[in-house]
């Protein structure tokens, strides 16, 4: 997702402070649910369950089959697909009580990509920290976690797409405001965003384009608190939130508190997108391209974007090793 100038990954599940795992960053969750009553909380903890454990599937895919036996890849443990991910917030990657597997948009396109391949689903758990040597050392064939093409990474893994990597400007649901997609449509308003983040680097330029033009710039509003957050927007003492769209994308669609009225590129102004990432050239990001453009073409992608709220980040065809963000 967007990169954080500080690059700091820090989990706190439930404060005002999250990483979101495409590329390390500290983003403030102010769309979860009105924190500040616990009765809220536990609705969406029990809807979050429920919505959870319920995973998309997908059969085998021939093609995708007999392109890896082609391939010469060679799996961690045979007749498996070691997938590493990590466990954070909904709908990105969570492990839900009882269950013996993690949940959420990543592990589920790790486990269609293994079925496609005609392989065990594998999941393992990992920090985010430590799947690049994972990967490179072979310890996991694939990594699904919410990972952001960078040309960087590209000199190490190979990549599938599978989702644009976005932001979202979030507003009450009944608010007056219905679209915010420049620097324009800011004007006067006051705007929650994570300090440090590449959202507010965004916030900030469009600020300065607005006193350039001699218009009033938003004000930029920061809480260390997500319940105080949470009751900002909910109050109208602040307009709009401008953060990672996926987890606020999942807070809208459990809560109906909040709309989205804005996306911008998680790596704005360039475009980014979130893939499957494997060791470069050892043949498996061909295949995995396969099965996700068959999950594409015939439904399936579609199904398991709207079952967790992130039909705006998707995709129309999966690429390998699409163009990444550009070395800082």
């Amino acid at each position: 997702m967007a990169v954080s100038k500080k690059q700091v990954g820090v989990i706190v599940a439930g404060v005002a402070v999250v990483a979101i795992v495409g590329g390390v960053i500290a983003g403030v969750v102010l769309n979860q649910p009105k924190g500040a009553d616990a009765a809220s909380t536990d609705k969406t903890k029990n809807a979050s369950a429920e919505k959870i454990l319920p995973v998309v599937t997908h059969g085998e895919v021939p093609e995708a089959i007999a392109a890896l036996k082609a391939s010469g890849f060679t799996p961690v443990e045979p007749g498996k697909l070691t997938v590493a991910t990590s466990v954070y917030l909904p709908p990105l990657g969570y492990q839900p009580e009882g269950a013996k597997e993690p949940a959420g948009t990543e592990p589920n396109f790790g486990k269609l990509i293994a079925d496609g391949l005609g392989l065990e689903y594998n999941p393992k758990v990992v920090a985010w920290a430590d799947w690049p040597l994972g990967i490179q050392s072979g310890k996991y064939d694939l990594i699904t976690s919410n990972v952001t093409v960078t040309e960087e990474r590209k000199e190490l893994y190979d990549f599938a797409s599978y989702r644009n990597d976005l932001l979202g400007f979030y507003v009450k649901k009944d608010s007056k405001i219905t679209s915010i997609k420049s620097s324009a449509d800011i004007s006067g308003l006051k705007i929650i965003v994570g300090s440090g983040t590449n959202q507010e680097s965004v916030l900030l330029a469009w600020n300065k384009e607005l006193e350039e033009a001699g218009e009033k710039p938003a004000e930029l509003v920061y809480y260390d608190d997500n319940a105080a957050g949470v009751l900002a927007i909910q109050s109208g003492r602040a307009d709009a939130t401008l953060g990672p769209n996926a987890t606020a994308a999942w807070s809208a669609k459990e809560t109906g508190d909040t709309k989205l009225v804005g996306t911008l590129s998680g790596g704005w102004p360039l475009t980014a997108q979130i893939a499957a990432g494997t060791k470069k050239g050892n043949g498996l990001i061909e295949p995995v391209n396969i099965v996700l453009n068959k999950l594409i073409d015939d439904g399936t992608y579609d199904k398991l974007l709207k079952e967790w709220g992130l039909e705006s980040e998707g995709i129309q065809k999966s690429e390998i090793n699409p163009p990444g963000l550009p070395k800082s």
